[in-house]
């Protein structure tokens, strides 16, 4: 079946990492083993600088037609003065909630290579496999009213909106009971239903959704000792399901146990499992352009894209024993480089996957 995939590369880093992912979609399709159109279209910066917005509707257009889409990353220094309806950040919130990616799946797998890559002790994180489910289109990110408010003594005032209809705290929790089914059957939703309103429903939501799952056990935790027990006890955990706030936080933490954020893919999914994937970093102005980036991230996420939207689990069963195989001959990026390893860049990274594909 013929499948067609918009790649969004984005801003700084975003360029180099996408176009190392780009090549493991070239090597199935030059195989044979895989039918696919690759459409690469502005976002973010890119989609500021070619159109005058984050989201060009060209773009937003391409993505609604397409199966799936690989994103890389947006944001840089140049457009932090910008006003805020056009800097780079909105254009990916309007993606998530134009194609009304609900579900963020947020895999925290250390790989046994980078044992030593994380902050915390051996014996805490060997082996660790979490995976946080986020609610994306719903909560504080979208809530309406929002903005800054001068009074008349010029004093101004900020402030957001947390909201949850019953309905979006339903289906992110079914994304997650599912999930959970396929897993270790074990379910952890964090909230902070102690405070908040919104909370007291969403935990009265997951304990009525998990009826349909007599063989998930559900338990609970206030998103402030979840922050704790990640660092104190992460193997503790299965299946994380929570709100948008929450979930951002909690899976960049969950990032570090792991060695490093450059090696975290991540799905963004419609209820017809239609998505968009893209390594959780940002676009690293930093290092962009140095040929120094980690790709593998980006590479994982085209396996998770192959796995949850194009329905070739096999492939992505290969791209991720190829990550590993590289990984094992001591090749390293430098957020993941190891005494005795093999320093490499971008491209050396992306080519030596290839390799062991």
């Amino acid at each position: 079946m013929s499948v067609n995939v918009a790649v969004m590369p984005g801003d700084g880093i975003g360029i180099e990492i996408i176009a190392e992912a780009v090549k493991v979609l070239d090597y199935y399709r030059a195989q044979g083993r895989l039918d696919i159109t690759l459409n690469e279209c502005p976002v973010g910066g890119a989609g500021y600088d070619a159109a005058g917005k984050p989201l060009p509707d060209e773009t937003l257009a391409l993505a609604k037609a397409s199966d799936a889409i690989l994103f890389g990353a947006i944001g840089g220094p140049q457009y932090e003065n910008l006003p805020r309806e056009l800097r780079p950040e909105r254009g990916l919130l309007a993606l998530r909630a134009g194609l009304d990616l609900f579900a963020n799946l947020r895999p925290a797998i250390l790989y046994p290579q980078l044992v030593a890559a994380s902050s915390l002790k051996p014996e805490v994180v060997a082996g660790l496999d979490i995976m946080i489910v986020r609610e994306l289109t719903g909560g504080i990110y979208f809530g309406q009213p929002r903005g800054i408010n001068t009074d008349a003594s010029g004093e101004r005032t900020g402030f957001n909106t947390l909201v949850y209809k019953e309905s979006e705290i339903e289906r992110i929790a079914k994304v997650a009971f599912d999930i959970a089914m396929k897993r270790g059957k074990r379910l952890c939703s964090v909230d902070k239903a102690n405070v908040l309103e919104v909370s007291e429903l969403w935990r009265e939501v997951m304990i009525k959704k998990s009826e349909a799952y007599p063989d998930v056990e559900l338990s609970h935790m206030y998103v402030d000792n979840a922050a704790m027990q990640l660092i104190k006890w992460p193997k503790q955990f299965d299946v994380v399901v929570t709100k948008n706030l929450f979930g951002d936080i909690l899976s960049d933490a969950a990032s570090m146990l792991t060695g490093s954020i450059g090696m975290l893919p991540s799905a963004s999914l419609d209820a017809n499992s239609k998505g968009m994937y893209e390594p959780i970093h940002g676009s690293a102005p930093d290092i962009a352009g140095k040929g120094v980036a980690n790709p593998l991230a980006t590479i994982l996420s085209v396996a998770m894209m192959l796995r949850y939207s194009l329905r070739h689990p096999q492939l992505a069963d290969e791209i991720e024993a190829a990550v590993g195989r590289v990984l094992d001959k001591g090749l390293r990026t430098p957020d993941i480089m190891a005494e005795g390893c093999k320093q490499v860049g971008t491209v050396e990274m992306g080519e030596a996957v290839l390799a062991e594909l």
